[in-house]
Protein backbone atom coordinates (compact mmCIF):
# COMPACT_ATOMS: atom_id res chain seq x y z
CA UNK A 1 0.00 0.00 0.00
CA UNK A 2 1.64 3.29 -1.03
CA UNK A 3 2.02 5.91 1.67
CA UNK A 4 2.28 9.31 -0.05
CA UNK A 5 3.49 11.14 3.04
CA UNK A 6 6.59 8.91 3.15
CA UNK A 7 7.51 9.64 -0.46
CA UNK A 8 7.20 13.36 0.22
CA UNK A 9 9.66 12.99 3.11
CA UNK A 10 12.10 11.12 0.88
CA UNK A 11 11.85 13.86 -1.75
CA UNK A 12 12.58 16.44 0.94
CA UNK A 13 15.59 14.47 2.18
CA UNK A 14 16.95 14.08 -1.36
CA UNK A 15 16.51 17.80 -2.01
CA UNK A 16 18.19 18.57 1.32
CA UNK A 17 21.25 16.56 0.29
CA UNK A 18 21.71 18.60 -2.89
CA UNK A 19 21.28 22.07 -1.39
CA UNK A 20 22.29 23.22 2.07
CA UNK A 21 19.13 25.30 2.51
CA UNK A 22 16.45 23.67 0.32
CA UNK A 23 13.75 26.25 0.97
CA UNK A 24 12.39 28.85 -1.42
CA UNK A 25 10.75 31.11 1.17
CA UNK A 26 13.46 31.69 3.75
CA UNK A 27 11.50 34.36 5.63
CA UNK A 28 9.06 31.74 6.89
CA UNK A 29 9.83 30.09 10.25
CA UNK A 30 10.51 26.38 9.85
CA UNK A 31 11.98 23.54 11.83
CA UNK A 32 14.97 22.05 9.93
CA UNK A 33 14.14 18.54 11.18
CA UNK A 34 11.10 16.35 11.80
CA UNK A 35 9.71 15.90 15.33
CA UNK A 36 11.03 12.74 16.93
CA UNK A 37 9.06 9.63 17.82
CA UNK A 38 9.09 10.37 21.55
CA UNK A 39 7.55 13.80 21.03
CA UNK A 40 4.95 12.50 18.55
CA UNK A 41 4.13 9.55 20.83
CA UNK A 42 3.64 11.81 23.85
CA UNK A 43 1.39 14.11 21.84
CA UNK A 44 -0.61 11.10 20.62
CA UNK A 45 -1.12 9.92 24.20
CA UNK A 46 -2.26 13.40 25.23
CA UNK A 47 -4.71 13.46 22.30
CA UNK A 48 -5.98 10.03 23.37
CA UNK A 49 -6.66 11.49 26.81
CA UNK A 50 -8.51 14.38 25.15
CA UNK A 51 -10.70 11.93 23.23
CA UNK A 52 -11.71 10.23 26.48
CA UNK A 53 -12.55 13.60 28.02
CA UNK A 54 -14.66 14.49 24.96
CA UNK A 55 -16.55 11.18 25.22
CA UNK A 56 -17.13 11.94 28.89
CA UNK A 57 -18.46 15.36 27.91
CA UNK A 58 -20.96 13.76 25.52
CA UNK A 59 -22.10 11.28 28.18
CA UNK A 60 -22.50 14.09 30.72
CA UNK A 61 -24.44 16.18 28.20
CA UNK A 62 -26.80 13.27 27.43
CA UNK A 63 -27.30 12.77 31.19
CA UNK A 64 -28.60 16.31 31.34
CA UNK A 65 -25.95 18.33 33.19
CA UNK A 66 -24.90 20.91 30.64
CA UNK A 67 -22.47 22.89 32.88
CA UNK A 68 -20.51 19.69 33.56
CA UNK A 69 -20.40 18.91 29.84
CA UNK A 70 -19.17 22.40 29.04
CA UNK A 71 -16.46 22.08 31.71
CA UNK A 72 -15.34 18.76 30.19
CA UNK A 73 -15.28 20.29 26.69
CA UNK A 74 -13.17 23.21 27.92
CA UNK A 75 -10.82 20.74 29.63
CA UNK A 76 -10.53 18.71 26.42
CA UNK A 77 -9.79 21.87 24.42
CA UNK A 78 -7.00 22.76 26.85
CA UNK A 79 -5.55 19.24 26.57
CA UNK A 80 -5.67 19.45 22.75
CA UNK A 81 -3.90 22.83 22.82
CA UNK A 82 -1.21 21.32 25.07
CA UNK A 83 -0.67 18.47 22.58
CA UNK A 84 -0.33 20.95 19.72
CA UNK A 85 2.13 23.07 21.71
CA UNK A 86 4.12 19.93 22.53
CA UNK A 87 4.47 19.27 18.80
CA UNK A 88 5.74 22.83 18.17
CA UNK A 89 8.56 22.60 20.73
CA UNK A 90 12.01 22.71 19.13
CA UNK A 91 14.39 24.89 17.13
CA UNK A 92 13.00 27.01 14.29
CA UNK A 93 15.01 29.04 11.78
CA UNK A 94 14.33 31.73 9.20
CA UNK A 95 16.21 34.54 7.53
CA UNK A 96 15.29 36.74 10.51
CA UNK A 97 16.92 34.60 13.19
CA UNK A 98 16.88 31.50 15.32
CA UNK A 99 13.91 30.63 17.56
CA UNK A 100 13.94 28.19 20.48
CA UNK A 101 10.35 27.19 21.22
CA UNK A 102 9.71 25.67 24.64
CA UNK A 103 6.44 24.48 26.10
CA UNK A 104 5.88 27.71 28.04
CA UNK A 105 8.37 30.14 26.50
CA UNK A 106 9.71 31.13 23.11
CA UNK A 107 13.04 32.92 22.66
CA UNK A 108 13.96 34.49 19.32
CA UNK A 109 17.52 35.61 18.62
CA UNK A 110 18.22 37.68 15.49
CA UNK A 111 21.15 36.44 13.42
CA UNK A 112 23.20 39.56 14.14
CA UNK A 113 23.09 38.70 17.88
CA UNK A 114 24.29 35.13 17.30
CA UNK A 115 27.99 34.70 18.05
CA UNK A 116 28.24 31.02 17.11
CA UNK A 117 26.21 27.84 16.86
CA UNK A 118 28.22 24.71 17.54
CA UNK A 119 27.94 21.13 18.71
CA UNK A 120 29.64 20.30 22.02
CA UNK A 121 30.06 17.17 24.13
CA UNK A 122 28.56 17.75 27.58
CA UNK A 123 26.19 16.28 30.17
CA UNK A 124 22.63 16.65 28.84
CA UNK A 125 19.21 16.01 30.33
CA UNK A 126 17.53 12.73 29.38
CA UNK A 127 14.09 13.56 27.88
CA UNK A 128 14.12 16.85 29.80
CA UNK A 129 14.13 15.09 33.17
CA UNK A 130 16.59 15.96 35.97
CA UNK A 131 18.73 12.90 35.17
CA UNK A 132 21.79 13.81 33.06
CA UNK A 133 23.80 11.60 30.74
CA UNK A 134 26.80 12.25 28.56
CA UNK A 135 25.76 13.40 25.10
CA UNK A 136 26.02 16.07 22.45
CA UNK A 137 24.27 19.41 22.49
CA UNK A 138 23.82 22.14 19.94
CA UNK A 139 24.56 25.36 21.80
CA UNK A 140 24.03 28.97 20.88
CA UNK A 141 26.72 31.45 21.88
CA UNK A 142 25.23 34.95 21.88
CA UNK A 143 27.25 38.07 21.22
CA UNK A 144 28.50 39.59 24.47
CA UNK A 145 27.30 36.78 26.76
CA UNK A 146 29.01 33.90 28.50
CA UNK A 147 28.57 30.50 26.77
CA UNK A 148 26.77 28.85 29.71
CA UNK A 149 23.95 31.40 30.01
CA UNK A 150 21.73 29.95 27.26
CA UNK A 151 20.32 26.39 27.54
CA UNK A 152 21.18 24.03 24.67
CA UNK A 153 19.06 24.37 21.55
CA UNK A 154 18.78 20.60 21.15
CA UNK A 155 20.52 17.51 22.49
CA UNK A 156 21.03 13.89 21.51
CA UNK A 157 18.81 12.83 24.41
CA UNK A 158 15.76 15.09 24.00
CA UNK A 159 12.37 13.93 22.72
CA UNK A 160 13.32 14.58 19.09
CA UNK A 161 16.66 12.76 18.93
CA UNK A 162 16.77 10.05 21.62
CA UNK A 163 18.47 7.02 19.99
CA UNK A 164 18.65 8.90 16.65
CA UNK A 165 22.19 10.30 16.56
CA UNK A 166 22.25 10.53 12.75
CA UNK A 167 19.11 12.66 12.81
CA UNK A 168 20.71 14.89 15.45
CA UNK A 169 23.83 15.29 13.32
CA UNK A 170 21.76 16.25 10.25
CA UNK A 171 19.63 18.71 12.23
CA UNK A 172 22.65 20.27 13.94
CA UNK A 173 24.40 20.63 10.58
CA UNK A 174 21.30 22.26 9.10
CA UNK A 175 21.06 24.81 11.92
CA UNK A 176 24.80 25.52 11.68
CA UNK A 177 24.45 26.10 7.92
CA UNK A 178 21.60 28.57 8.53
CA UNK A 179 23.76 30.32 11.12
CA UNK A 180 26.77 30.48 8.81
CA UNK A 181 24.72 31.90 5.97
CA UNK A 182 22.79 34.56 7.87
CA UNK A 183 25.08 35.46 10.75
CA UNK A 184 27.08 38.63 10.36
CA UNK A 185 30.85 38.47 9.69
Amino acid sequence: MPLPFLTADRAFDEAAEDVALPFDDRDRWRRPYRPGPWRVGAAALVLLLASYVLVAAVIIAVAGTVPGAVACMIGAAIVILCALRLLRVGVWVSARGLRRVGFFTTVTVPWDKVGAVRTVQQPVRWLGLPRTVQGQALVLVREGRAPGEVPPLMTTHNADFLARTEAFDRAADAVEVWADEYRGP
